[in-house]
């Protein structure tokens, strides 16, 4: 509940659905297992994408039925998303694809970006309905949130809409660099606290750094050149994601965990104070990375960047502080 009441006190951007100019159909769409062909604009979309739906909603496209990923918020979409849902009450699925019941909503497009999407399930689907799985050489999970919205905009006829966003989004970013030109080319990396599990620039968290000017320590690019977008790291080799920022998500008992990892307290993140926490809200904020959730992840997180990368160890960073984190000549017990 304290998350959510913060957010009732920000100002989200509401993103208001326009079509300016009217978009032809048929559109044919390449992608991971071929193309698909969409006749005409989508009445009932069904979005089997974790995180698909906040890029519908952003660009005023309601899903008949949504994919629904983590969290207790209601029909699965989070604070941030829940204007533009409105009173809508579309059907939630969780868990595995369920071919059978996708069959039975009848919907007019399947969009499965971000999904986990087989080759097997999409051949069923399209026989459904047009289906639109990841762009081709993307792999599951590795699309940028630009790129997925652009492919929707098409897809629903929105294509100018979701330009408009990703150019207000853009402009943001542009600002901030500007402003901030100590993290233009210095290395910060996303880590789950649950199990020291990195995020490369394959992943729309280790892009949404590469958007600030950060770029990735060398030993994660080593696992982006493997089209990982994500790799556990070992506890006794650390070393690997010691940035010059470095972002723990959270996750259930993180903070009880970080503060027993033993070799923590060698990293230079631990000893400069270069760590942020990230409680459950700005995490998935930063996981959805949508465009609806991109300007509360940066209203929270720049904050929280400039206190750790202000170049000294003594300024603690209040989300670690708040939660409970030791840091470098804090007690270390309990």
């Amino acid at each position: 509940m304290r998350h959510v009441l913060i957010l009732l006190g920000l100002c989200l951007p509401l993103i208001l659905p326009h079509k300016s100019v009217a978009q032809a159909f048929p559109v044919e769409m390449e992608h991971l297992f071929g193309s698909t062909t969409i006749n005409a604009e989508p009445e009932r979309v069904v979005s089997l994408s974790f995180i698909g739906h906040d890029f519908l909603l952003s660009l005023g496209v309601v899903p008949y039925a949504l994919r629904k990923w983590y969290g207790s918020f209601p029909y699965g979409v989070w604070p941030w998303a829940q204007e533009a849902l409105g009173d809508a009450t579309p059907i939630v699925m969780q868990g595995e694809i369920d071919i059978e019941a996708i069959a039975a909503m009848e919907p007019d497009l399947i969009v499965g970006q971000w999904s986990g999407m087989t080759e097997r399930e999409y051949t069923l689907l399209s026989q459904i309905a047009p289906t639109l799985p990841p762009a081709p050489g993307a792999g599951d999970y590795g699309m940028s949130w630009q790129d997925m919205l652009l492919r929707l905009g098409q897809a629903t006829g929105r294509a100018d809409h979701a330009q408009n966003i990703i150019a207000d989004s853009e402009q943001r970013l542009a600002a901030l660099r500007a402003a901030h030109p100590s993290w233009q080319g210095a290395t910060a990396v996303m880590v789950w606290a649950g199990t020291t599990g990195a995020y490369t620039d394959r992943d729309i968290r280790g892009k949404f750094l590469l958007d600030l000017g950060f770029v990735m320590p060398e030993a994660i690019r080593s696992y982006s050149g493997l089209n990982q977008s994500y790799f556990k790291v070992s506890d006794e080799a650390l070393e690997a994601i010691d940035a010059d920022a470095l972002i723990w998500l959270d996750s259930s008992a993180a903070v009880q965990r970080l503060n027993r990892l033993p070799l923590r307290r060698f990293m230079r993140a631990y000893s400069e104070g270069r760590e942020i926490y990230s409680d459950m809200m700005l995490s998935s904020a930063l996981s959805h990375s949508s465009p609806l959730s991109i300007n509360y992840a940066l209203d929270t997180l720049v904050p929280l960047l400039e206190q750790a990368m202000d170049g000294d160890p003594d300024t603690e960073v209040s989300s670690s502080r708040a939660a409970g984190i030791l840091h470098q000549g804090g007690s270390d017990d309990g």
